[in-house]
């Protein structure tokens, strides 16, 4: 391990990084990248950017649910973020009566905000490198807690991790606060923030106005604090200032937030195992989404029932379709075979890295051979039956007898208990009539598409045999889990639901997805331990270049510049959009985009004050070529002051395997101009009185 860190030790000094590529890890700016942040444009200092004992813009940044970003722009902790970050939420809030989500939104006071239930934000403290002390313990687990333990005491009321890097070769101790009571400001209607639905996810131009508004609310010392009417918004210590004056082309942009995952340390039998598996999920997906698409152009309660249902699939879905299109036109398995090869040049060039990294990728190979059927037959598995809704309540009831059976209660106790837990708002966004079609498509999936040593029986019956719609129908008419209302009048006339259908296809289910895993476990050793080592040897390979680790939902920021691209002879993609390409979009018989009258009215008019750009036109959304993946959503694009210009929102579609490789010449990040999300917020939805608490740079 010292080899290590005297390894990195090296990078931080040795390399100019490039630009437009790599997820940077916070504590290691000064190292690193200070100097090709400065030659870049950028007039911050990374003290600045990040730092423990002063205020910085790290400060600013939010993790906004369980996986996006989002940034504080007011000292009265006012968040804005991703429509789609906050699509759900909004949903959860919305009724017939009130359909926030469809309509649009605006508070115009802090009366109005309205609470959200279960959504939560939170803050990076600070972050502290812990490998040597991780590498020389006896018990690494008990080191691991014994680190946590510390630093909760030293930081109370914060949540405490150990966390691996570079394939478990770097270890930081990371501290993070959370805040539940975050209430719903504000968001356009679902037109504007979702405009182009899925036909332009993933595209470019755009023309999408994808932001919503949130606050944050702490008890009376600014801490963390459960809802209560009191509460008052944060006084948070940094708060971003915001730019009216756009980007241009080759400006200096930054972004920074929480990427999810990315497999750039990953090998070729890795790859090949992932696009295996993903075509499991696109082709079990297509089934149920196609129904589920039907469903909601044919009535408006299903619509908004199951519209972030949908998205949350489809975005997955589509993702992983252009993925796979990506590694065919750009050869990336071929390429990382070759750079494989090269790698294994260099170990057998000298006896001593034969010793430390000759076996590591015949070790990781081995391990993808063994976890390889298992991963395939619990992803069929869960993305077929196991997205049968109905299981879904069964399910979550019977954790709840399970977790409320570790105090005192008895089986009885636990499950009257879980009962009155049960409310009819947990079926708001279901709808049995589609969950049944949706059930008998998916079973003949599994059927279709089951090995046969992998086939289970569905509550005792074979499904090559069983006629499936007679199957689901009795699984429907005889379940409990239909409705809340239901399952409290059969523990009337029941002793209890143990023999519920529902509840015991659900343990099926799960019972067969643990045992495929058990022997995805049987690899994952081999797998762990051949990718530390390759990843070493990478980095003593390549010392003096530059290297980041894969992106772990922990904080990072990238940079790079505002550029266009050409994604093929004869094509050239400007770096931005204006609010006319909304208007020749229109198509009002298409749900995916439909614009409102209002702004057709404001586009008319070019009332677009403040907002317009020099040549008086609206500026919509751009492009940088800034280092993103899944989880940057919301993330603020800054320009070279640290203001804020924009929010990342997607990638585009020519770069969709840059979660194993980075394209400089075609990948980028869209982004929404803050021009438009204002021009949205004030001229379109009235919220201008929001101006006031911000710090704008005009």
């Amino acid at each position: 391990m010292k080899r290590i860190l005297a390894i990195l030790a090296a990078l931080s000094l040795a390399f100019s990084a490039v630009a437009d590529e790599g997820m940077w890890l916070l504590p290691l700016i000064q190292q690193m990248n200070k100097k090709d942040l400065k030659d870049a444009g950028c007039k911050l200092t990374p003290q600045e950017i990040y730092s423990i004992n002063k205020s910085s813009l790290k400060d600013a940044i939010v993790q906004f649910g369980g996986g996006c970003t989002g940034e504080i722009i007011s000292n009265m902790g006012l968040i804005v973020t991703n429509h789609h970050c906050g699509y759900g939420s909004i949903q959860g809030l919305s009724t017939d009566e009130h359909n926030y989500l469809m309509d649009g939104y605006f508070a115009t006071e802090l009366a109005e905000e309205i609470p959200v239930p279960g959504l939560a934000v939170t803050f990076l403290v600070s972050m502290k490198d812990v490998t040597e002390i991780m590498e020389n313990a006896d018990n690494p687990e008990k080191t691991r807690e014994a680190l946590i333990q510390e630093a909760g005491h030293e930081n109370p009321g914060c949540r405490v991790v150990v966390t691996g890097f570079y394939n478990a070769n770097i270890y930081y101790l990371i501290v993070y606060r959370t805040y539940t009571d975050i209430r719903f400001v504000g968001a356009p209607p679902a037109s504007m923030g979702k405009f182009g639905g899925e036909t332009d996810n993933w595209m470019w131009p755009r023309h999408t106005c994808d932001f919503s508004m949130f606050r944050v609310y702490a008890g009376p010392d600014n801490e963390p604090a459960d809802y209560a009417a009191e509460n008052q918004p944060l006084r948070p210590k940094q708060s971003l200032k915001v730019s009216l004056r756009g980007l241009q082309d080759g400006d200096f942009a930054m972004i920074m937030g929480y990427p999810g995952r990315t497999q750039r340390f990953q090998t070729a039998a890795q790859y090949k195992e992932m696009l295996r598996t993903q075509d499991i999920s696109i082709a079990a997906r297509t089934v149920s989404q196609d129904l589920m698409w039907e469903a909601r152009m044919a009535d408006p309660v299903v619509n908004l029932q199951y519209a972030n249902k949908y998205a949350g699939s489809a975005n997955g879905w589509k993702k992983w379709i252009g993925m796979k299109q990506a590694f065919e036109k750009l050869d990336i398995i071929g390429r990382e075979e070759q750079f494989e090869a090269d790698f294994m040049d260099w170990v057998n060039a000298r006896k001593s890295r034969q010793e430390k990294y000759g076996n590591a990728l015949a070790q990781i190979e081995k391990g993808v051979q063994e976890s390889a059927p298992g991963m395939e037959a619990a992803t069929l598995l869960s993305e077929s039956i196991g997205r049968i809704e109905v299981l879904g309540f069964a399910g979550s009831f019977v954790r709840s007898i399970a977790a409320l059976k570790k105090g005192d209660m008895s089986y009885e106790e636990a499950m009257l208990k879980a009962v009155d837990q049960l409310s009819p708002a947990a079926y708001k966004d279901y709808n049995e009539a589609l969950d049944r079609k949706e059930a008998a498509a998916l079973i003949a999936f599994y059927r279709d598409n089951v090995k046969d040593d992998d086939r289970l029986p569905l509550l005792g019956r074979d499904v090559r045999e069983m006629d499936i719609p007679a199957f689901v129908d009795a699984l429907f008419d005889n379940t409990a889990f239909t409705s809340a209302e239901r399952v409290k009048e059969r523990i009337k006339t029941a002793a209890d639901l143990s023999n519920d259908p529902a509840g015991r296809l659900y343990a099926e289910v799960i019972t067969g997805i643990m045992k495929y895993r058990q022997h995805v476990m049987a690899g994952q050793g081999d797998i762990a331990e051949g990718a530390m080592a390759f990843t070493a040897g990478r980095l003593e390979w390549k010392k003096g270049e530059p290297s980041y680790p894969d992106a772990n939902s922990t904080c990072r920021l990238t940079y790079g510049t505002v550029k266009s691209y050409s994604p093929k002879d004869g094509v050239l993609y400007r770096h931005y959009t204006t609010l006319k390409g909304v208007m020749e979009k229109e198509d009002p018989d298409n749900y995916e985009f439909r614009v409102p009258a209002k702004l057709k009215e404001i586009y008319a008019q070019k009332d677009f004050g403040p907002y317009a750009d020099a040549a008086g036109e609206l500026p919509t959304c751009f492009l940088v070529n800034c280092d993103i993946t899944g989880g940057n959503s919301g993330s603020p694009v800054m320009d070279a002051d640290g203001c804020l210009v924009g929010l990342a929102f997607d990638g585009n579609w020519e770069s969709m395997s840059s979660d194993v490789m980075f394209e400089p010449d075609l990948q980028r990040c869209i982004c929404v101009d803050i021009r438009y999300v204002f021009l949205m917020m004030d001229r379109f939805g009235g919220a201008g009185y929001l101006l006031d608490e911000m710090n704008l740079v005009r």
